[in-house]
């Protein structure tokens, strides 16, 4: 490995950082860098480009071109590029899924039975948990990143839920949570639960639904309001959602509320900053989805070999280290390393691997994704 790569690390860039900069495509760039192998054709080109980019970023250009004493000193990049943050889904192309010899893609349409799904011991209790307020009516709000694994929760709980028959799921069908009322949510569970029409005064909507409610709990039916995007909901309606919890037929309460949502959630049932909503902060658990920092290498395994993939022929060991420090701030400490986010590092990172001829996805690749 050259000298010139370890200082560019030690100075906080990239491969990627230097070949945006210069006129030759990045696998030149990686080549010349990661192998010590410099284009044969305007070599001296080559070299007054990076000479330049070094000069820019106040980075000594002298001895450069040598070989580095201890290739082990090279420093990884702990600070995720900007784009870790856009969630638009990564491809990865035909040429790569050839390359690795996967069949299809592992992180795309990826979960079609309850087998697909990778499930921590952190993700384990949080299901749990939904479960559990689902089925005993209680009131959980589950909080967590974009692509942090909210849905994929969310559908394994329903699949759950289905196989046990005796509760029945309402899921309003509000595409803009922000516009939502009391009167909405109510028309709601009177349409998921009876062949019914909603009534139409609030005060005729409210008995419909604790009749309904109270006839199906007679039954041995229970009930639970599953809200996405529950961040939207605005603080009078997340007021009227512990008037709902509050029907009962004796000492059992007829309505489970589980809430979905983004950080904002949280941010909303804290009692100090919106204090008129105690009642209902002071019932309900919040529960904010972990991320994978222990679990990735099980994480990556799981979806490869799902796939029909082997993990020992696509990467090496050292990329789960190499993926926690690309999606860890150096200065926070915070973690981005959510299932959809991993996804994405992955398969640039496959597609880069194909690109160069790599044979496996390396730590080295990773760092440059």
């Amino acid at each position: 490995m050259l000298v010139l790569k370890q200082r560019l690390y030690e100075a906080g860039y990239t491969i990627s950082d230097l070949a945006t900069k210069m006129s030759f495509q990045y696998p030149i760039v990686h080549k010349a860098l990661q192998h010590g192998v410099l284009p044969q054709r305007k070599q001296a080109l080559f070299m007054d480009e990076v000479h330049h980019f070094l000069q820019r970023k106040d980075i000594a250009i002298e001895g450069v071109w040598s070989e580095s004493a201890n290739p082990d000193q090279t420093i990884l990049q702990t600070k995720p590029h900007e784009d870790e943050l856009n969630l638009e889904t990564v491809m990865l192309t035909h040429a790569s899924l050839k390359h690795f010899k996967l069949l299809k893609n592992p992180f795309l349409n990826d979960i079609r039975e309850a087998k697909d799904v990778f499930l921590s011991e952190d993700s384990r209790y949080l299901l749990a948990a939904m479960r559990d307020a689902a089925r005993h009516q209680g009131i959980l709000a589950l909080v967590g990143d974009s692509g942090a694994g909210k849905s994929v929760l969310r559908k394994q709980l329903l699949e759950d839920l289905a196989q046990d028959g005796d509760v029945s799921i309402i899921q309003p069908r509000i595409i803009d949570k922000t516009v939502a009322t009391a009167a909405m949510l109510c028309d709601a569970i009177i349409e998921d639960i009876s062949e019914e029409k909603p009534r139409r005064s609030m005060e005729a909507k409210a008995r419909q639904v604790e009749k309904l409610l109270r006839v199906a709990s007679k039954g041995g039916q229970r009930h639970v309001l599953i809200i996405e995007e529950a961040h939207d909901l605005s603080i009078p309606v997340l007021k009227y959602l512990k008037r709902f919890w509050e029907l009962e037929d004796g000492f059992s309460k007829l309505l489970g509320i589980v809430l979905i949502g983004q950080t904002e959630l949280a941010i909303k049932l804290n009692e100090r900053k919106n204090y008129q909503l105690r009642e209902f902060i002071r019932r309900c658990m919040v529960e904010h989805v972990p991320n994978l920092d222990g679990d990735i290498g099980a994480y990556i395994t799981h979806k490869f070999e799902r796939a029909g993939g082997q993990i020992g022929k696509i990467m090496t060991e050292d990329c789960y280290a190499a993926i926690k420090n690309r999606l860890t701030t150096k200065d926070t400490g915070f973690s981005m390393v959510y299932p959809q986010i991993v996804n994405n590092l992955v398969s640039r990172a496959m597609n880069l691997a194909q690109e160069l001829g790599e044979p496996v996805v390396t730590a080295e690749l990773i760092k440059e994704c």
